[in-house]
């Protein structure tokens, strides 16, 4: 999500929250590549772009690294690609069509009210799609790619651009000022998720309103708590003495599909949403301060005591997990799934090892945080569905120390072991798990640039992390060669486990590209010389890997000041002589951002979303009554509205 923005509001809990706040001298990212490049790559990184060629930067790596494992059959992408810029509305690549599935505000129930942007309340609100979704996951139903269950995560509000009457939000005292007890339940209602049927028709798809597995989780629904957290008394407030039930899900970013069929939604900055602060010699104060909570960012705790940490100490604890949900069945309680740690989870995509054992990836978006992988310890059972529904409640879950050699290692956070002891404030595994960054920084983790998704290809193995920036990077953490000192435009790290085997705590990594304009040598972006001056991007965060096994990277933060573009899709080569050619494939309107995407088995449908468009950029204002756009309607007296869109190619036939 973005950084690029100077107020204080809900699309800003990046920067109210993400402040760099480890404190570790654990060596970061930048100073482990500057360690590993050498001087010649350092010179071919500053040339132009004529100069650029992903093969010969490929080849730079160290000796000693394995060497890329060749697809069975590379594809290129063939689409003709999209101009790079911004203006009012979406666009797509020539012979593909853009269809708005679902937009905020639309009924998802035969009872439910229709969008009425001036008379909202709450009760509609949780009986429509809700507010700026993140993650999307297609869940085919009796096996089709034309039937299903869409799962999506809605992640936060936009105040300004959501009510009439609220303004121009420039401080957080106009932003409480403004929001009474009836807006903060709209809000409430419009964060939290969303399972809907979907089902092609005509070569169209739509809404199946009257489908039994509909349905709205909100960030009121109950949830359970389970793993080593539960029951612990950290998690125990005056409304739950169990410590293992709460009242939903707040700020749910990417997240994942498992194969048994569940949904993974991951949240990320739940700290905004806390009031308070918390005494110095408070058994917590340590614990919040590292997960930058004491900043909010909305009215919540005005008129909510469990929001109030002076009133509910503990609560902030049972926020910031990795939440499932069977989208099968519309009673099923979500579980927060403690055994995967508790952090700023971007997503949580997985892959079934050799052995059978699942293991998910997890990035922890904030600048100088961590990677992360949770191995299960049982197997999947593809024959007993009900068998893998307590999977993601046991098993180790691991922090990534990167090498300067190309190599790396899997540090398990387990109570006990090396410093994650009683002496250091760690009494049990839940207490490891309740203040995972913590621990991580026992452990001496990489600290990152923004980890934000993290996809692993079925196909080669591999795994590609979404490095959005830090522009907080001084030039004395790292050498001139890579990555950058007040790093905007981000990168993406590739690994390799040991073996194939996801599983083994070592691993073998290099930088796939460096992000930004290749042709200002400044910049040192290592883009292949045969990528245009459309398919650059900046700030990669969410990704996708179709099922031909090739790589599609969304992004957050690209504008007009910024990069001169809108947010969207690239396509990404990561194989052979076309390695690190990017192409421009889909552009989102002013102020939005893409997240998603997520294709239908057969890459026939490719779903995507746009958060916040029309969200004001820096030098415009943007308001509910004066919107920079208002994108999908385009009619006078509708507000701009995030929605989720699917691409399909115009006669039929794969994506590109």
């Amino acid at each position: 999500m973005d950084e690029h923005k100077g107020r204080l509001r809900a699309s800003e809990l990046e920067d109210s929250g993400d402040v760099g706040v480890n404190p570790t001298h654990n060596l970061t990212m930048g100073e482990i590549i500057a360690t590993r490049f050498n001087r010649r790559d350092l010179l071919r990184g500053s040339l132009a772009v004529a100069a650029i060629s992903a093969t010969v930067g490929h080849r730079a790596l160290a000796a000693n690294e394995q060497p890329a494992k060749k697809a069975s059959n590379p594809v290129s992408f063939d689409f003709k690609e999209i101009e790079a810029g911004v203006d009012h509305t979406h666009h797509v690549a020539e012979g593909y069509d853009a269809q708005v599935l679902l937009r905020w505000g639309d009924p998802l129930f035969p009872d439910a009210p229709a969008f009425d942007p001036m008379k909202q309340t709450a009760e509609a609100q949780a009986r429509q799609f809700g507010y700026n979704t993140d993650f999307i996951g297609f869940i085919p139903l009796n096996g089709s790619a034309d039937h299903g269950l869409l799962v999506a995560n809605h992640e936060y509000t936009n105040e300004e651009l959501m009510f009439p009457g609220v303004g121009v939000q420039d401080s957080k005292d106009a932003i409480f000022a403004k929001m009474t007890q009836e807006l903060v339940a709209i809000e409430i209602a419009a964060h939290g998720g969303a399972v809907v049927e979907i089902r092609r028709v005509d070569g169209k798809w739509q809404v199946v309103k009257d489908s039994k597995y509909n349905r709205r989780i909100t960030a009121d629904t109950p949830m359970e708590i389970t793993g080593p957290a539960a029951g612990h008394p950290r998690m125990k407030t005056s409304a739950d003495s169990s410590g293992r039930s709460v009242r939903g899900m707040i700020n749910n970013c990417a997240g994942g599909v498992t194969p048994w069929g569940t949904w993974l939604s991951c949240e990320e900055n739940f700290n905004g949403y806390f009031w308070g602060k918390l005494s110095d010699d408070h058994p917590e104060a340590k614990n919040y301060k590292r997960y930058g909570i004491g900043t909010p960012a909305y009215a919540w705790g005005k008129f909510h005591d469990r929001f109030d940490l002076t009133k509910e100490p503990n609560e902030a604890n049972r926020f910031g997990w990795v939440v499932e949900i069977d989208p099968f069945d519309p009673n099923f309680v979500p579980k927060k799934r403690t055994a995967l740690g508790r952090t700023k989870h971007e997503g949580a995509a997985g892959i079934t090892n050799g052995d059978g054992r699942y293991v998910v990836y997890l990035g922890d978006d904030e600048r100088f945080d961590y990677v992360y992988k949770f191995v299960a310890a049982g197997k999947v059972d593809p024959q007993n569905r009900a068998a893998n529904l307590g999977l993601l409640d046991e098993g180790t879950l691991y922090v990534a120390k990167y090498d300067p050699d190309g190599k790396g290692t899997w540090l398990p956070l387990v109570h006990g072991q090396g410093p994650l002891t009683e002496a250091n404030g760690f009494r049990s595994q839940a207490d490891v798990l309740i203040e995972t960054r913590r621990a991580a920084d026992l452990l001496g983790a990489t600290k990152m640039d923004r980890p934000e998704d993290i996809e692993a290809n079925p196909q080669t193995n591999r795994v590609y992390v979404m490095l959005t920036n830090n522009t907080r990077r001084k030039e004395d953490q790292v050498d001139a060669a890579n990555p950058r000192a007040n790093n905007a435009f981000g990168h993406i790290v590739e690994m390799l486990p040991e073996g194939g085997n996801h599983a083994a705590t070592a691993f073998t990594w290099e930088v796939l590209v460096k992000c930004g304009d290749p042709s200002v040598a400044a910049v040192g972006a290592t883009f292949s010389s045969e990528t245009t001056k459309n398919g650059w991007f900046g700030m990669p965060d969410n990704c996708a890997i179709d099922s031909q096994g090739r790589l599609w990277i969304s992004t957050d933060g690209n504008n007009a000041k910024a990069t001169g573009r809108a947010d969207g899709l690239w396509a990404l080569e990561t194989e052979g002589e076309r390695r690190g050619t990017s192409k421009h494939f889909f552009r989102v309107p002013v102020g939005g951002e893409l997240c998603g995407p997520f294709f239908t088995p057969n890459d026939e449908s490719l779903f995507l979303a746009v958060q916040h468009p029309g969200e004001a950029e820096e030098g415009t204002i943007s308001t509910f009554e004066n919107p920079i756009t208002r994108w999908p309607d385009f009619k006078d007296g509708m507000p701009t509205r995030p929605s989720v869109l699917v691409i399909t190619k115009q006669g039929g036939g794969k994506i590109a």
